[in-house]
C-alpha cells in the first residue's frame, strides 16, 4: 500500500486546522476518478522528495467549492476544465501553473450478468433501459461530458427522464454494479475498478467530449514551492509512467 494520506472528501473548509503547515507536506485536492494513480504518483514522489503528500479526494465540483470558500490547498487537479475555471475566476489559482495533465475515454458499463447486447449508443432510447446513471450532469465533470456527448448524438431529450444523477463516476458505478441502474457513464480508467462491470459501448475519443484533466498550484496553499515540485513531477518521465499504467492518456502539459 503506498503511504500517502487521503481524505475523501473531509476537508474542513479553511484549513482542516492548518494554519500553517510545514514545507514538508503538500495537500491535494484531486479529482475521485483520478485517486489511485494519483496515490501511486504521490508515493514515488515522497521517496523521491522527502514530502509528505495529503490527498484530499472528491468530486471536482466539490473541491472546487472547497476551494472558493478557503480551503489550505497546495495543488488542484480536476476532472474538467470547468471547475478549475470557476477557481480560477475567483483567484484561486496561480494562472502560470495551469496545465492540461491527463485525458481519458467516456464509456457506457453494463453489468457483467446483463444478457443484453448494445448495438450502440442508441439502444439507451428503448424502452427496456429504465435507468441511466451518470454523473450530476450540471456539474460532475464525467456527467458533464456525457450530457455534452448524447446531446451532440441527438439522444438527450430521449433519455433525459431516464438520467439517475450521481455525486461521482465511482457512485456511477456502485449504481450499476447493485443493479439500480440498468447503465452508467463513466471513464474508461473507472472499469479495471469493478469486475462485474462490462463495457457496453466505448465513446470514440474523436466523436466525444474532450475530457481533460487540468492541474495548477493554488493560491491559498501555504506550500507554494511543494506544490510547483509536485506538478513538474506529476509531468515527469516517471509519472507518465504510472498514468499510462492506470489507463490514463497524458498530454503535453500545454496551459488551456
Amino acid at each position: 500500500m503506498y503511504r500517502s494520506c487521503i481524505l475523501v472528501t473531509l476537508l474542513v473548509l479553511g484549513g482542516c486546522g492548518r494554519t500553517q503547515s510545514p514545507t514538508t507536506e503538500v495537500l491535494v485536492s484531486a479529482a475521485i476518478s483520478i485517486s489511485e494513480a494519483m496515490q501511486h504518483a504521490a508515493f514515488e514522489f515522497e521517496v523521491a522528495s522527502g514530502t509528505t503528500v495529503t490527498l484530499n479526494i472528491g468530486g471536482s465540483d466539490t473541491l472546487a467549492t472547497q476551494l472558493i470558500a478557503g480551503a489550505n490547498v497546495d495543488l488542484f487537479v480536476s476532472a474538467d476544465l470547468r471547475q478549475m475555471n470557476r477557481v480560477e475566476l475567483d483567484g484561486g489559482i496561480l494562472t502560470a501553473t495551469k496545465v492540461n495533465l491527463l485525458s481519458n475515454q467516456l464509456v457506457l458499463v453494463t453489468h457483467g450478468d446483463n444478457l443484453r447486447e448494445f448495438s450502440g449508443i442508441g439502444d439507451l432510447a428503448d424502452s427496456n433501459i429504465r435507468r441511466v446513471a451518470m454523473g450530476d450532469p450540471d456539474a460532475v465533470p464525467a456527467g458533464v461530458y456525457a450530457r455534452q456527448f448524447l446531446q451532440v448524438s441527438g439522444l438527450w431529450n430521449a433519455i433525459r427522464d431516464k438520467v439517475v444523477p450521481m455525486r461521482n463516476v465511482r457512485a456511477v458505478l456502485a449504481a450499476v454494479e447493485a443493479g439500480n441502474a440498468d447503465a452508467g457513464f463513466v471513464y474508461r480508467t473507472d472499469v479495471r475498478l469493478a469486475e462485474s462491470i462490462e463495457i457496453a459501448v466505448a465513446i470514440p475519443a474523436g466523436n466525444g467530449p474532450e475530457i481533460l484533466y487540468v492541474a495548477a498550484v493554488t493560491t491559498n496553499g501555504p506550500n507554494e514551492s511543494g506544490a510547483r515540485q509536485l506538478l513538474d513531477f506529476l509531468r515527469s518521465e516517471a509519472a507518465t509512467q504510472i498514468f499510462e499504467d492506470y489507463g490514463f492518456i497524458v498530454l503535453n502539459g500545454g496551459v488551456p
